[in-house]
């Protein structure tokens, strides 16, 4: 009785010790830094006298006040209107071809869809830096062999790199790069389309365009909203791009994006508790858009089932 009072503990507690490893994982790094980034942005450097000899500089409490510098901070806020013109251009074009190009590689008439598929898929597998690099050169008017043919061909050489055409130009790096991952998100559910479904639509006689319009787009959209979630977070992070083209142009400042000015406050200027605030504050801001659009998208689900 005793033994099988023990093994029935044991079983029970299984799961719990599965959980440990990632659990300990989870504290350590994602719990603890957000706590501590937290702790930072509550805190500030009293500078006495000089700032010289022991004690000058303590760290004292400084409540909310990171926070209130940071929102009335006109390069913070600069950075987010950026960032916010550069998502209107990034997600509604890397979305639209994610789509486009899985309904074209789940028709009947695709050939050669697995090499296309993962031909679409490989920039995807570019670390970010390399293929920032890469465009970079690309859009460099003297090395760029774009505008070499467009020399010879007489035609102006647009300037990427500066003023209104450097949001295309950051926008086309993301795109070439995500539009991949959100293609084989989609794909996957259409593929999981039961075969039923196509063959009634054939029998209904519809066309290719009325079947991908009216039956799969409506079906896959829970991975649309899943990668539309996606992008709105990688949007508000973005990072890498503009960093990367910032030694190729004096378009990108230091604080082009929100992300950039972190890093400069924090690495740049060695104010570690004004960059926590700041980091604090886009980390709210991506739970605020992200959980506000998941719940009207859940929103929406329910009116259409309830109807």
């Amino acid at each position: 009785m005793t033994t099988a009072r023990r093994t029935s503990h044991g079983v029970k507690g299984a799961p719990y010790a599965f959980l440990v490893p990632a659990a300990v994982l989870f504290a350590l790094f994602f719990a603890l830094p957000i706590g501590y980034a937290v702790w930072l942005s509550l805190h500030k450097v009293r500078v006495s006298g000089l700032g010289l000899g022991s004690g000058a500089r303590k760290e004292v409490w400084a409540g909310l006040e990171n926070y209130t510098d940071a929102l009335t901070d006109g390069e913070l806020l600069d950075g987010a209107l950026r960032v916010l013109g550069y998502g209107c251009i990034v997600v509604p074009v890397m979305l639209g071809l994610a789509l486009l190009f899985a309904l074209m590689l789940d028709s009947e008439k695709v050939r050669l869809a697995s090499f296309t598929r993962l031909a679409i898929f490989l920039p995807y597998a570019i670390p970010g830096v390399v293929a920032a690099l890469l465009w970079g050169f690309l859009y460099l008017p003297d090395v760029s062999p774009f505008s070499y043919a467009l020399e010879k061909l007489g035609l102006p050489q647009p300037d990427l790199l500066d003023g209104g055409p450097l949001y295309l130009a950051l926008s086309n790096i993301a795109v070439w790069g995500g539009a991949g991952f959100n293609m084989i998100v989609i794909y996957t559910s259409l593929r999981a389309i039961p075969a039923e479904v196509h063959e009634a639509a054939k029998l209904d006689g519809a066309t290719p365009l009325q079947t991908a319009l009216r039956i799969k787009i409506p079906m896959v959209a829970p991975s649309l909203v899943l990668t539309f979630f996606f992008s709105i977070i990688a949007t508000l992070q973005v990072f890498n791009e503009p960093t990367t083209l910032k030694p190729l142009t004096n378009s990108v400042s230091t604080t082009w994006s929100p992300l950039m000015k972190v890093y400069r406050d924090a690495f740049g200027t060695g104010d570690v508790y004004q960059a926590a605030a700041e980091a604090v504050i886009i980390a709210l801001a991506t739970l605020v858009l992200s959980f506000g659009f998941l719940r009207a998208a859940n929103r929406r689900n329910r009116q259409e089932a309830a109807s």
